[in-house]
């Protein structure tokens, strides 16, 4: 007799290539594809935003939600996932068919009925998780991210569920999904819970905080931000919960797609190498700078940016010394968009030092490919980074990351000090202090290491045979699924 595989419920608020605002929509793309390899059955439950619905060409229905509270109907339809994942969309034209992005609309402000939006999702997600589901498949566990599926353990709890266990994945704590006090009313919630020991945060209602209070199990995207976010400031105001749920608390390191980003199969990129042919990366510095329309200099250094263009990526260091960057000689190459302010100053450097500063607000998928390719090394001066994947692609792509020693960065990247290049583990560079200046003179010992020929190539060619694959991750994830399973 063939045992059931073991079932596990993934509810997102967006997943790659469907819809994406950041790195939550790759994990909820990456992940469960990779715990299906590990022999668990997984659906992805998401709202069908309009992006959504036009991507799921072979969707089907599969169940009725009835309207409740103040929520309104919806209806469940079944899609494959490009890497063939079950995705379970919840349709609710009223709240996610409309134009801009899934939080905010085109202007970039917050929709306003986000609580509404966030709760339906919730409230979906703890319905098919119990006894009420109007689907015959049923999850053992369900695992939620952050905020905007942060009340459905809270459902679960109220209503007494104790079959299915619940983990709260923290992509990032400084995201809480706070709303005012009446919203707990509106999501259908006991007073009982408004509660210091409940959803309450400084007297307002937070999404997330019900996701740290009443899920079995916390996760965050690395181990040393699941010990940063324990103590302020990184904490965020809920240091003091996670510190008293620490036995509860498990920092599991995200994993990137190493077919997509793989350098000798990149079809985004001008040439492809490996670690053995690493002098074809050359033609993608030179595509880099006529792409962005750089002096096509081979032997000035050259620096890839690619995030969202704000203080905690440190986006503000790297505009300080941008001019800096121009006169060492080096050249910066940015992709991104965020604060207006930040966006100007770099365009402005740009402007100023045409040669040397390239600057392209937005997202660009093949351009980001080509910068991790074609740059000699990239920057992460993110103040804080509860995991980051661009240090990882970089790695793979033989481009050192120079990095802010925080978060995920600590976990994935080697700094390049004597005793690390002597084991052969040196990987990037860090810097300790989140200021430009630090950031600069990490950026002058990288130009040192690569004026040595044999330093440099022993840095890239370490990093490029890192494992950063899901697999480990998936498996992580397993055994904690399966330890919760029995606790029930």
């Amino acid at each position: 007799m063939t045992k059931s595989p073991f079932r596990i419920l993934y509810a997102t608020s967006e997943c790659a290539p469907w819809v994406k605002t950041g790195g939550l929509a790759d994990v909820s793309a990456a992940l469960p594809a990779a715990l299906e390899r590990c022999g668990l059955e997984v659906r992805v439950l998401l709202p069908a935003y309009r992006s959504v619905l036009a991507a799921a060409v072979q969707r089907r229905q599969v169940a009725s939600i009835a309207a409740s509270a103040r929520f309104p109907a919806a209806t469940l339809y079944e899609a494959p996932l490009p890497s063939g994942v079950c995705a379970l969309l919840l349709h609710c034209p009223e709240l996610y068919d409309r134009d801009g992005g899934p939080y905010q609309s085109s202007d970039g402000a917050d929709w306003p009925d986000n609580a509404l939006r966030f709760g339906l999702l919730s409230r979906v997600a703890a319905l098919l998780a119990g006894e009420r589901s109007p689907m015959e498949w049923r999850p053992h566990v369900l695992h939620c991210n952050d905020w905007q599926t942060g009340l459905a353990p809270a459902y679960l709890r109220f209503a007494g569920a104790t079959r299915v266990a619940t983990v709260s994945c923290v992509h990032n704590l400084s995201f809480q999904g706070l709303f005012p006090p009446e919203t707990v009313a509106a999501m259908a919630l006991p007073p009982a819970s408004f509660g210091v020991d409940g959803v309450e945060f400084y007297g307002r209602m937070s999404f997330l905080k019900a996701a740290l209070v009443y899920a079995d199990a916390i996760t965050t995207v690395s181990p040393t931000y699941a010990q940063e976010i324990q103590r302020a400031p990184l904490g965020f105001g809920m240091e003091g919960l996670l510190a008293a749920r620490a036995d509860r608390l498990h920092g599991i390191l995200n994993g990137i797609d190493i077919e997509e980003w793989n350098p000798a199969t990149d079809p985004l990129i001008a040439m492809r190498y490996d670690a053995a042919r690493l002098d074809a990366k050359r033609g993608n510095k030179l595509a880099l700078q006529l792409h962005m329309g750089l002096a096509t200099a081979s032997h000035v250094p050259l620096f890839g940016f690619i995030g969202r263009l704000t203080e905690q990526k440190g986006a503000d260091l790297l505009a300080e010394i941008a001019p800096r960057i121009a006169q060492v000689p080096a050249q910066l190459a940015v992709l991104g968009s965020g604060a207006r302010e930040l966006e100007g100053t770099l365009r402005a450097a740009a402007g100023a030092h045409p040669q040397a500063i390239a600057v392209e607000i937005g997202f660009d998928e093949p351009l980001a490919h080509l910068i991790e390719a074609g740059a000699d090394a990239f920057l992460m001066p993110s103040r804080f980074e509860p995991c980051g994947l661009n240090q990882m692609y970089s790695q793979r792509y033989g481009t050192p990351p120079i990095a802010h020693a925080t978060g995920g960065l600590c976990d994935t990247i080697v700094d390049c000090v004597e005793a690390n290049l002597r084991s052969g583990t040196a990987t990037g560079f860090f810097f300790r202090a989140p200021t430009a200046s630090a950031l600069f003179a990490a950026i002058e010992r990288a130009i040192a290491a690569q004026r040595d020929p044999s330093t440099w190539r022993a840095l890239q060619r370490s990093g490029m045979a890192k494992d950063f694959s899901w697999e480990g991750s998936a498996r992580a994830y397993a055994a904690l699924y399966a330890t919760l399973a029995v606790e029930r």
